[in-house]
């Protein structure tokens, strides 16, 4: 039997900002010049985000209020904190998210913890050795003999290969039931700069989890199934230094240049028509929003219609481009939906640093 996803959970931080708040607190830092706040209001205006969630309280003012302000103080002036200290929020604060995706997955799969036998972990927002692989088996009361793999650093791209990974094992172990959960705290590299580029990230990035049951095990199924039929990647020809993903002294460093919805733009049509040489050609899509004009590249590259990309349109409005776990959340709302009959196609892409283009392709399983 195919690898089956059975079903996706999803998690948040509590703070939940708005796209103009975010806006104006980087419009406003001091020694900014008008050229940077025109910089700053075209780029949050422009990413077609209304709000967006973080695990920095003080982004949302409350503990920016009560004294206790790592990154902003009470006059709304950013810090700059180490990649230390921000590396040691995500050690407080992303086992949670990734416990609390696992449980809203399992929960909705209707899957016993103790039946999982494999667990892949994603991330490329944080490190701590041991690490989330290893604390999902404490956190949840896994078995101490599932196996566990994690894929770091690997950017937005990165849920697709974490889901071809599960189907991988399932091929081998056809009785395995693996969850994969992608968690990523974009926002704690978050900085005032007059940089285009990280100004760009600072309009983009989000926090949250996504977490998917996979699984070949007819004993386990629920009534709204997406089957993993096919997985392919591609490095395009040039972007290696359009996407970048580096570790500063002042957090990681995220390079996104102009160039990037272009060569998506350029490059998707090649990509897809390989990949989908065989489909039909009324299929669905599922698109990683790495921004408003990497979807509008995306949809004019593939000559889609207009409402082809709304899901991804959507997550990317609700909840701003929380990198590798945003595919899941956009296969969770056409899970939910009832726009996709039994049998339909579902192609999935997603966008990562070098550039590389990473698909899949789904089926619709109802019953």
């Amino acid at each position: 039997m195919t690898a089956r996803i059975l079903a996706i959970g999803t998690a948040v931080p509590p703070t939940r900002v708005s796209q103009a708040s975010v806006r104006d607190l980087f419009a406003a830092q001091p020694h900014i010049d008008r050229l940077t706040t025109r910089l700053v209001h075209a780029a949050f205006d422009a990413a077609a985000i209304e709000q967006r969630h973080t695990v920095l309280a003080e982004l949302g003012g409350a503990a920016a209020a009560s004294g206790d302000a790592r990154f902003i103080d009470e006059a709304g002036v950013l810090h700059m904190p180490t990649t230390g200290e921000r590396n040691d929020l995500y050690i407080q604060t992303a086992p949670d998210l990734f416990a609390e995706a696992s449980r809203d997955a399992l929960t909705r799969a209707g899957v016993d913890a103790g039946a999982v036998t494999h667990v892949v972990t994603v991330s490329c927002t944080g490190f701590f050795a041991p690490g989330p692989d290893y604390r999902l088996v404490r956190d949840l009361g896994l078995s101490p003999a599932v196996e566990r793999y994690h894929l770091g650093f690997m950017g937005c791209a990165a849920g697709v290969p974490a889901l071809r990974l599960a189907a991988r094992i399932t091929d081998s172990q056809p009785d395995a039931v693996v969850l994969v959960v992608c968690a990523e705290l974009c926002s704690l590299h978050i900085r005032a700069s007059s940089d285009p580029q990280q100004i760009v990230a600072a309009s983009l990035f989000a926090d949250g989890a996504g977490a998917a049951i996979v699984t070949a095990n007819a004993a386990h199924h629920t009534t709204t199934e997406l089957r993993l039929d096919s997985f392919a990647t591609l490095l395009t020809s040039e972007g290696e230094a359009d996407m970048v993903w580096t570790i500063g002294d002042e957090g990681f460093d995220m390079t996104l240049t102009a160039e990037v919805p272009r060569i998506v733009g350029r490059e998707v049509r090649d990509a897809v028509t390989r990949f989908l040489a065989d489909e039909p050609r009324n299929v669905s899509w599922a698109v990683h929003p790495g921004g408003r004009s990497v979807l509008d590249r995306v949809e004019h590259g593939l000559e889609l219609p207009p409402d082809a990309l709304a899901t991804s349109r959507a997550v990317l409005r609700d909840y701003g481009n929380m990198s590798s776990a945003t595919i899941l959340f956009i296969l969770q709302e056409i899970m939910q939906s009832d726009a996709l009959p039994d049998g339909a196609p579902l192609a999935a892409l997603a966008f990562g640093p070098g550039l590389t283009v990473e698909s899949a392709m789904l089926t619709m399983i109802r019953s």
